[in-house]
């Protein structure tokens, strides 16, 4: 028989990248492995369509027929915040696309007046730390310095094994939880080549001249991630044939595009298409002939819409952040490779630290070089063929959930908090015999 695999992650209709990688990821394992997928509360019509189960329903499934391993896929929005109490109740596989939690933690206890947990939780993570840390958080005052207190340790405690996506997480999971095993897997993509006239096709949607250059921009594009810099580099470029640029994102951020767009006197220029579907994605990276993938401060999340962009074959403009620090790149201040030779520079990397003095010659370089461009298109597509296919990842998925399965587990939940070592059921218990009923009238079977 194969093997069982319960699946816990988020899958469409919610907003969540995860959601799309799963998509394409678990029909790869489909025929290696048995797997039921849960996820929180799904409606009708989305767990028929997506052969989901409701996260509640896992409990007795598991009882009935117990899983020979629990996979957890989990990041730091919302929709995976009720992983937690699976997470350390049922310890299996724990896949991490996010490094840092403290926000996700925050925002799960705070509005509901469970301070007390926020700081055990916060103690539990971080020992070493003043307490008067953890009373700023409790007062929402700590603003980006969440980034040095990723309160990630109850998820390795709970873990038989854990998977990540890049070497600097790996690096930090294996110093907090010695002897847990930590695999890296590079990250996957599934690219679907756009049909013939795609090109063509969304160059007029976006309203972009014959001759002209378009820049395509992915990531999150608030004014504090990079957009008013890629403005004005290119309105700075000298000699560069006309350009447009086209901003993928969330709407939110439109205002401020339109606002800093026409502030350079450049609102003709810039095209707002909002979120791009998942299907007209390789028509639309057909359609560009440079794409800037800028997110700063990260969470160091795996960052799919770059390695879509390798697997189009574009040339990128991306920030220097350590899950990519291996991929080759090119340096715009001498124009060097920087990463891992031998292999050929796959874009152009911009130091995260001073954006205005890398991207403005990235992005000059770019638009006027097109044999530039197509060296690096073609290195792009290489890199994402050798290492950031959804087939490479299933395939280590594979071989990481054969040995996770088998091998001993080192039980570390003794040093949870108290309320997530707990999954509630005697509290249930006793309510349920206060008020005179029994637990099969509520517990499904």
């Amino acid at each position: 028989m194969p093997t069982a695999l319960a699946w816990f992650t988020a899958l469409s209709p919610t907003r969540a990248g995860l959601s799309v990688h799963c998509a394409e990821l678990l029909p790869a394992l489909a025929a290696r492995f048995a797997i039921d997928v849960f996820v929180e509360a799904p409606r009708p019509a989305d767990a028929a369509a997506a052969g989901a189960c409701d996260a509640h329903d896992f409990v007795w499934k598991h009882a009935r027929r117990p899983y020979d391993l629990i996979v957890y896929q989990l990041d730091s929005t919302c929709c995976h915040d009720y992983l937690w109490a699976y997470v350390c109740r049922y310890p299996g596989l724990l896949v991490l696309h996010d490094g840092q939690f403290h926000r996700a933690r925050a925002r799960a206890l705070l509005p509901d007046g469970r301070a007390g947990d926020y700081r055990a939780e916060f103690a539990c993570n971080h020992p070493r730390a003043p307490q008067a840390v953890a009373e700023l958080g409790t007062r929402r005052l700590l603003g980006s310095l969440v980034q040095l207190w990723p309160m990630r340790q109850p998820l390795l405690d709970a873990s038989r094994a854990t998977i990540v996506h890049d070497a600097w997480l790996a690096e930090q999971v294996r110093r907090e939880a010695p002897g847990l095993p930590v695999e890296r897997l590079d990250f996957g993509v599934r690219h679907r080549p756009p049909d013939r006239g795609a090109r063509a096709r969304w160059r007029r949607r976006l309203g972009v001249p014959d001759g002209a250059m378009l820049v395509a921009a992915f990531g999150r594009l608030a004014l504090d991630a990079g957009l008013p810099r890629t403005l004005r580099a290119l309105a700075a470029a000298r000699g560069a044939p006309p350009w447009r640029l086209a901003l993928c994102g969330d709407p939110a951020a439109w205002r401020a595009a339109r606002e800093e767009a026409g502030r350079l006197g450049l609102g003709r220029q810039v095209a707002l298409p909002g979120p791009v579907a998942l299907d007209a994605l390789p028509a639309y990276l057909a359609a560009a002939d440079v794409c800037i993938c800028l997110r700063w401060p990260s969470p160091r999340e795996t960052r799919a819409a770059w390695l879509r962009c390798l697997a189009a074959g574009k040339p990128t403009i991306a920030g220097d952040l350590v899950m990519a620090a291996d991929a080759p790149a090119l340096d715009p201040h001498d124009w060097t490779t920087v990463g891992d030779p031998p292999a050929a520079p796959a874009g152009v990397r911009i130091d995260v630290l001073a954006e205005d003095r890398s991207l403005a010659p990235a992005v000059a370089r770019l638009v006027a070089d097109a044999a530039l461009r197509a060296e690096l298109g073609a290195a792009a597509r290489r890199l994402w063929q050798a290492r950031f296919t959804i087939e490479r990842l299933a395939d280590g998925y594979a071989r990481v959930i054969d040995s996770a399965r088998l091998a001993p587990f080192d039980d570390r939940r003794r040093r949870l908090p108290a309320h997530l070592r707990s999954d509630g059921t005697e509290r249930l218990q006793a309510t349920l015999a206060a008020l005179g009923l029994p637990a099969q009238d509520v517990f499904k079977p």
